[in-house]
Order: C-alpha cells, then structure tokens, then sequence
C-alpha cells in the first residue's frame, strides 16, 4: 500500500468535486475548493476520522468495500477506480464489478423526479436516487446479500408486502429469468455460481423455476407496487444497461392511463415533509 500516493490522490479528487455534482446543497462560501473531508467520509458512509487518516498517509489499508465506496463518492471513472485499488494493493473488481461512474450517477441525480436506481447483473442496488429511495426502501445501510433484490424476494418473502399477490408469479419468473441471463452471459464467474447454488438451496421456488430453465429479454415490464403512505401505483420499469452489461439503470415511469403520476407527486411532497420535519 502506497499511503503517500493515496493521500495524495484522494486529496486532488476531492478538490475539483462540487457539492452539485454529488447531490449536495452549496452552502456558505468555502475556504478550499471542492469537497470537504467530512461531506467525502458521509458519501463514502465511513467516518470523518477514518478518511482524514487516509488523507493524511496514516490510516490502515481500506477494505475493497470501503474503496468501492470511495469510488462513487468521489465520481471516479473506471481507470481512476483501477488506480485507487493498485496504490492500496488491491487487484481492483472485473466480473461482476460493482463500480457506478460518474455518467450513470449524473443521470441518475437528473431525474429527480422519477424513481431510478443503478443495480448490478446480479440485482444488487448499488446506487438509488431519492425518488426511488421513497418508493422503495432504502438500501444504502443493508450489506452482503441483503442488497439484492433476488436474494430478499425468495428468502425473505416478507419484502414482497410491496407488490400485490397476483403479481407475485411473475415478478419470481422475471428474477430467475434475469439471473439465468447472466449467468449464461459470464459463465463459471464465482459470485454468480455463489448466488445461484445459494438461492437453490435455500428457496423450493427458485429452484422449481430454475429447473424450467426459462430465457426473455431485459425489456421493460409493468410493475405495481404498493406504498404504505400513497397506496397502489401502476409503473413501468424500464432497464438501461451500460455496454458492458454489468450495471443498469432502471427508471420507473407512470403506466398511462392510471393515476401513478399524481401518487408519485404526492409521495415526493411527503418525502420532503419528512426530510424538513
């Protein structure tokens, strides 16, 4: 690990950000350009302590999910995240790379008034606009296994309180559907297998399913889904992949023809009631 050189990276990063291009308020004149340490450590969801240590060449050798971390904090592109990696002796992610760059993420703090998350191939949700956060939960405190999306619908059958019964069978066909296909497109790769044989064991239904092996396309698809505080929308999601696959970004729209749009008005007015209360 090359402690000089990461303070030194991590310091210039840090410099040329904005508070706009990372989703917070300008607020009054600053000293130094860019970022301040404490608003990097709460993007990051490590502490001020913790990455002022790295700033200043004296803290341990962060873990890869801490660098992943930084990584979309600081908006880094995939070379920057590569470079990250290598000057903290880790062999930075290729399969199954959890990394956002920084285009996904500015289209992603655009659409503010349209629920969008960027989740990986294997439906981790890796990032969430706040939109997407009061529609569907939020994620950001939840680790391991608990990210994603497949995992929690056939082993903790408690999450599916957000959907409607009668759309339970397709939304269980539409996740195996969507794991089959990666799991075709990078075959053999660990985390994929891991996932796989996991799910298999601990879920009668994903195993059922599995077993049809069953192939579709990742097109978009209605989605209804009820909320505690506006009641039932009818959605479309909308998958956009990056070249690679690896990362995509869904948008949900209202279907037309339903009152989606209205409770989606209504629900950000809500958010904002709770964020100033």
């Amino acid at each position: 690990m090359d402690r000089d050189e990461l303070a030194d990276f991590l310091r210039r990063r840090r410099s040329v950000l904005q508070p706009s291009e990372v989703g917070l308020p300008p607020g009054a004149r600053r000293r130094t350009p860019g970022l301040r340490r404490d608003e990097v450590a709460l993007l990051a969801g490590v502490s001020t302590d913790y990455y002022t240590r790295m700033e200043q060449a004296r803290g341990p050798r962060p873990s890869t999910q801490v660098l992943a971390a930084l990584a979309r904090a600081l908006r880094l592109t995939d070379g920057e995240r590569d470079h990250l990696y290598h000057l903290c002796g880790h062999e930075p992610p290729r399969n199954g790379d959890p990394h956002v760059g920084p285009g996904l993420l500015h289209v992603l703090a655009k659409l503010d008034d349209t629920p969008a998350c960027v989740i990986s191939d294997l439906g981790e949700v890796l990032v969430q606009n706040r939109m997407h956060i009061l529609l569907a939960g939020d994620f950001s405190a939840r680790r391991g296994l608990d990210r994603c999306v497949p995992w929690l619908w056939f082993t903790a059958v408690e999450e599916r309180h957000r959907f409607p019964a009668d759309n339970w069978d397709e939304l269980s066909h539409h996740h195996v559907v969507s794991l089959r296909a990666t799991a075709a497109r990078r075959c053999g790769d660990a985390d994929v297998t891991d996932l796989v044989r996991r799910l298999r064991e601990r879920s009668p239904e994903f195993e059922r399913l599995w077993n049809e092996h069953e192939v579709g396309a990742g097109t978009g698809y209605a989605k209804r889904m009820i909320h505690p505080e506006v009641g039932l929308l009818e959605l479309v999601c909308e998958p956009l992949l990056t070249p690679s696959a690896a990362r995509h970004l869904l948008v949900y729209y209202p279907k037309p023809g339903t009152d989606a749009q209205e409770k989606l008005d209504l629900l950000r007015v809500i958010g904002t009631q709770v964020l100033s209360g």
